[in-house]
């Protein structure tokens, strides 16, 4: 085994590259003749297009195109669609409206796409988007969920009656309701999740080239499935045929879930690519992707916890109001269902769980999965209501949850999970010490003598992640299958090519994977070239979501280097006149156990290719190919420990410490693992403290830039304290649970408890800003 192997603390490969600003992404991409393309978007929520004028356009320096919607419909080019399919709790299925890459006959939201100009320039572009003149009839918006459902709200689609996509429930409603009338404490509580937007460090981009002499279409996208967009792009929006499609994501500068989806901008650059016999680009700038990237969570919940007279949860009921905007994005149907009620139940051994979910169309934008997906409006819901209930009871918060802890595994929830492996005590210990939870009030009271409000929160989240399997998601309403593929080609001179379905938008994956590869075969990790992100080069694999990567991606290339394994071992057996049970791999060889026989690794590889002296029978070369479908999602779990102290003048909020105890099961690099779980509390601080995207009553985003939309700055964040106590996954071969999400998951219910308990209060509206701070504790004052 190679010190570069599983466990070991290697740096990235593909940093070099990116430090060095050597990154290859989409808006790097040039291609002979390429052209510019500028959208023009509706300044209106909702209004009926009456008349679009682009004679101007059309003639002013540089213009090749100018191109509407009714020209794309004419070309048979598809609507938008939603892949996975929920039917209501009365069985009718979810009702979809149309979304049309350009809009014709009406908008729905502020930056709605209605025309595309393409021109020499980019600035060419723009000018002539402006000129662009289009009539609207403005109508009444809607952009709170509660009230699109009122009646006499604006209606949006007329294939959704009072805005309502579905109303959908998991669980059993008699039975919970049953536990909570007969608990002996009922807490109850509403609880909001704002609305986020993603904000990738890389703008959305794409690039469309139609080759008239090959017949043949490119589109370069900053995707996180590019397989996935060829598919769509030609079996529902009918661009191109898929074998005449070809989707490349090169280096892509973040993603967090709102690049999973297939936007209007890729289906019309390579449309208006043929349409204008150029390449066509289109990079956003920072206020379209405000105005159009998907956007996240935006819920708002009623909940009820049951309690018997010993403090043990009896019953859980939660109603939850969906706000996915004008349209229905793709996946946008499954993150308030099967991925948030599903983990309802949290690490607690709730017998009795009900949840209903009514998704709503609003005048927004679009929302979907942002990091996390459901799991962290779940585990919010949960944890605050947890907190509150400890709080209620007179009890302590950590000694409640540990009460309500799952102990005994496999444990099957009321709301479909079934949980393999997990040791949440092990986490809630490791949290506590590092927090020295024990000594918190000494801590407190000193606080309170420089003035000063101090609190500590506790958050004990569960995810699924490596969603699975084919079959299961398929039952439930998926529109494909959630498996991995994995090539490993191993050349006449020893190297070795992994390519993947998977795709790295920061992950690590060069290097994480190379590790896989080495821990095998002992051969160095430069000598490991991982591939993805092209449809041409890499087999049909399903992208990079939901921390996948390493429980299902890897899982394919393990089952690919079993298969190559294999075959070297045959190989080496042949050349050293062994029996091919005594073979084994070691650092770089194959030998003889128990002898000083062996063959170096490069060798082999070199004998399967020139096939002089292969076993009889044997097919010359080295090259396997596995898919993976796993059997069950996997369970990472953790607690999360935030402290905080609050200026009471100035209801600033700092956070003095905040501890992450994790269960990620094996880990392959910890170094990467640390950055991921970084990265993932950034984000969950930022949505609980900063974060907020607002709309005004008529429509109009408030929050379209980062002088209004605030992000976390280093400034802002404290030094993480990491650490993780691992129970391996018993559902995939490397034991690998997914780590992506966690941080993300678990840390805004801990900073909002820290909040609440300093200023001991029962509930405070994310973003918990200075102003929202300090009107909280006048209140509680006044109180």
């Amino acid at each position: 085994m190679g010190i570069e192997g599983v466990g070991a603390r290697v740096a990235r490969k593909e940093d070099k590259r990116f430090i060095t600003g050597a990154g290859r992404y989409v808006d790097d991409m040039v291609v002979p003749g390429m052209k510019h393309a500028a959208f023009v978007r509706s300044p209106h929520a909702h209004a009926q297009i009456k008349k679009i004028d682009v004679k101007k356009a059309q003639g002013m320096p540089g213009v090749i195109g100018v191109l509407t919607g009714r020209e794309l419909k004419a070309d048979g080019i598809g609507n938008l669609i939603c892949g996975w399919m929920i039917h209501s709790k009365d069985g009718s299925p979810m009702k979809m409206g149309a979304w049309s890459p350009l809009a014709f006959d009406k908008v729905r939201y502020v930056g709605d796409a209605v025309v595309v100009v393409v021109a020499e320039t980019k600035s060419q572009a723009r000018d002539a988007a402006e000129a662009v003149d289009i009539t609207y009839k403005e109508l009444k918006a809607v952009v709170d969920a509660p009230k699109a459902l009122e009646r006499g709200a604006p209606q949006i689609h007329p294939e959704a009656e009072n805005n309502l996509i579905f109303d959908w429930e998991l669980g059993d409603g008699k039975a919970t309701d049953a536990a909570i009338k007969a608990a002996a404490h009922v807490t109850r509580m509403k609880i909001v999740n704002n609305r986020l937007v993603p904000n990738a460090m890389e703008p959305r981009a794409a690039l469309g080239h139609y080759d008239k002499a090959e017949d043949h279409y490119t589109c370069w996208t900053t995707s996180q499935n590019p397989h996935l967009a060829r598919l769509v792009m030609s079996a529902f929006y009918n661009v191109a045929p898929e074998n005449k499609l070809r989707v490349i994501a090169p280096d892509v500068g973040g993603g967090f879930g709102s690049k999973i989806y297939i936007y209007p901008e890729e289906i019309v650059c390579l449309w208006a690519s043929k349409k204008t016999g150029v390449p066509v680009k289109w990079v956003a700038d920072r206020t379209e992707s405000f105005l159009t990237d998907a956007h996240g969570r935006d819920h708002v919940s009623t909940v009820e916890m049951g309690f018997d007279k010993n403090n043990r949860i009896t019953g859980l009921k939660v109603d939850t109001i969906a706000n996915l905007g004008a349209y229905m994005s793709l996946f946008s149907s499954c993150v308030p269902t099967y991925l948030y009620a599903t983990l309802l139940s949290g690490q607690y051994n709730i017998p009795a769980i009900h949840a209903n979910v009514r998704a709503v169309y609003t005048n927004t934008a679009p929302v979907d999965a942002y990091r996390g997906a459901g799991r962290p409006e779940a585990t919010y819901v949960l944890e605050r209501t947890m907190e509150t209930a400890a709080r209620e009871l007179g009890v302590s918060p950590a000694e409640l949850r540990r009460a309500n802890f799952i102990t005994s595994f496999p444990h099957q929830t009321p709301v479909i999970m079934n949980y393999d492996a997990g040791n949440y005590a092990a986490s809630l210990d490791a949290a506590m010490a590092a927090s020295d939870y024990a000594g918190f009030e000494k801590r407190k009271a000193a606080a309170a003598k420089r003035g000063r409000l101090r609190g500590i929160g506790m958050s004990n989240y569960i995810e699924a992640c490596g969603l699975a399997p084919s079959a299961a998601v398929g039952s439930l309403g998926a529109g494909v299958g959630l498996w991995e593929s994995a090539e490993v080609r191993v050349n006449a001179v020893g190297t070795i090519e992994v390519l993947t379905g998977s795709h790295s938008h920061g992950q690590g994956h060069e290097t994480t994977f190379a590790q896989l590869v080495n821990q095998r075969f002992g051969v160095p990790i430069d000598s490991v070239s991982i591939v993805h992100g092209d449809t041409d080069k890499v087999q049909m694999g399903m992208g990079t979501y939901g921390s996948r990567s390493g429980a299902v991606g890897m899982s394919a290339v393990a089952k690919a280097l079993d298969k190559v394994e294999a075959k070297a071992k045959k190989i080496a057996a042949h050349l050293l006149e062994a029996d091919e049970s005594d073979i084994v791999i070691d650092n770089g060889s194959l030998k003889v156990a128990g002898t000083d026989k062996s063959v170096p690794w490069f060798q082999m590889a070199l004998a399967a290719y020139t096939a002089h002296n292969l076993p009889g029978g044997m097919e010359p070369g080295l090259k396997e190919t596995a898919f993976y479908d796993p059997s069950n999602f996997t369970f990472p779990a953790g607690c999360y420990i935030c402290e905080v102290e609050i200026d009471p003048e100035t209801g600033t909020t700092e956070i003095i410490q905040f501890v992450a105890a994790d269960d990620f099961g094996n880990i392959i690099n910890p170094m990467i693992v640390e950055g991921q779980v970084h990265g993932g509390i950034a984000q969950g601080i930022g949505q609980a403290l900063l974060e907020g995207a607002f709309y005004d009553a008529s429509g109009q985003l408030l929050t379209a830039s980062y002088m209004d939309y605030t992000m976390p700055r280093a400034s802002d964040l404290p030094s993480f304290k990491v650490s993780t106590s691992n129970t391996p996954c018993p559902g995939n071969p490397l034991g690998i649970k997914g780590c992506g999400e966690a941080g993300a998951i678990g840390s805004p219910p801990a900073v909002i408890n820290a909040i609440t308990d300093a200023i001991g209060i029962t509930d405070i509206a994310m973003p918990a800003s200075p102003s929202t701070v300090w009107a909280a504790i006048r209140a509680t004052k006044k109180g």
